[in-house]
């Protein structure tokens, strides 16, 4: 299906992050109006060392109120044999039936972190882990014995979150996805090449659609040299929305096409429409696959953003209207990948 432009619908994810709010139940709601405007997934941050919530439990809580939308917690670091925290994004895309996402720790819009992607190597070896995707049967991975040369890889799994827990030896089935979604900022040039070759949406921190047109091309370049299909990968601004103005028009600095530079990254302050508008110039252009948005003041303006600017945007053509499959990669038209990668800072 494609935009009537000639471009493929774009792709929308919004955060759900709320400030002061340890409830889990919390979430449920502004998750479930995200999905009633089809969006592709939402994000919740990482507070890991400061009060706030366990964004893995709470996205389990928001998996059993919830159908279609994508499932994105911002985690601990996952570092080449930290299998207790990618054990418990695997069992969340388990929950959810194949919704669940990923982003490193630290790498949050406007944080300045970027991580690092690279292979993850089994318990005694350099080579990818296997097994756990169901692409080599049983007995030749993580989670059993019989791994490359005979190895004994088995591990045992001991994450535990302010309300999510995951203990013991890895069980159940493969993860629906093979592996959930990864995303990482990759606004950062130090991130960019590595985030080219494995990462599975790449967020930009950027006000202006020449400029991340360039880096979108960057990106896809650099995916094509590491042999790489470039439709593989995902590019969305990651922009900070503030839709107080209710229908009036963007401030100055703010529309025109680009949103504003602050200290917390990009920031849109307008109306819901001139959002649309700013979203339809960059997506039409090709600097962009889609939007990855952040309420200023989370209740206003996701409702803003759902009921006004996505509304629109269906209306016109260029967004969804419902969901065509049931899995985040089905979302993102995405295929489901042979292997598994990991962040690491």
């Amino acid at each position: 299906m494609t935009a009537p432009h000639g471009r493929g619908l774009l792709h929308l994810a919004a955060a759900v992050d709320q400030r002061g709010s340890f409830d889990a139940a919390a979430y449920v709601g502004p998750a479930q109006l995200a999905e009633r405007g089809a969006l592709d997934f939402v994000t919740l941050g990482d507070t890991s060392g400061r009060p706030g919530p366990d964004a893995l439990g709470v996205l389990a809580r928001v998996a059993s109120a919830t159908r279609r939308i994508g499932l994105v917690p911002t985690v601990p670091d996952i570092r080449p044999g930290s299998r207790e925290v990618r054990e418990a994004v695997e069992n969340l895309d388990r929950i959810s039936r194949g919704r669940a996402g990923w982003r490193s720790g630290g790498a949050t819009a406007g944080a300045g972190t970027e991580g690092t992607l690279e292979t993850t190597g089994t318990e005694g070896g350099d080579e990818p882990r296997r097994g756990t995707d169901g692409e080599d049967g049983p007995g030749t991975g993580v989670g059993g014995t019989g791994g490359a040369g005979g190895r004994d890889t088995s591990y045992r799994v001991d994450y535990r979150g302010g309300t999510f827990s995951v203990t013991g030896p890895p069980t159940g089935p493969p993860p629906p996805q093979g592996h959930p979604v990864r995303v990482v900022d990759a606004t950062g040039s130090s991130v960019r090449r590595t985030a080219a070759r494995y990462a599975d949406v790449a967020l930009l921190r950027v006000t202006g659609p020449a400029q991340a047109r360039a880096l979108r091309a960057e990106l896809r370049d650099a995916a094509a040299e590491s042999g790489r299909a470039p439709d593989t990968l995902r590019v969305l601004g990651t922009l900070t929305v503030d839709l107080g103005d209710g229908e009036r028009a963007a401030e100055p600095g703010h529309g025109g096409g680009g949103p504003r530079h602050t200290p917390r990254g990009p920031l849109y302050r307008g109306g819901p429409v001139g959002l649309a508008e700013l979203i339809t110039l960059w997506h039409e252009s090709e600097a962009v696959d889609g939007f990855h948005l952040i309420p200023a003041e989370p209740h206003r303006d996701l409702e803003r953003l759902v009921n006004g600017t996505v509304a629109l945007l269906q209306h016109r053509g260029l967004f969804r209207t419902f969901y065509p499959g049931s899995t985040l990669r089905e979302h993102l038209r995405l295929a489901r990948p042979a292997g598994r990668y990991a962040v690491t800072r």
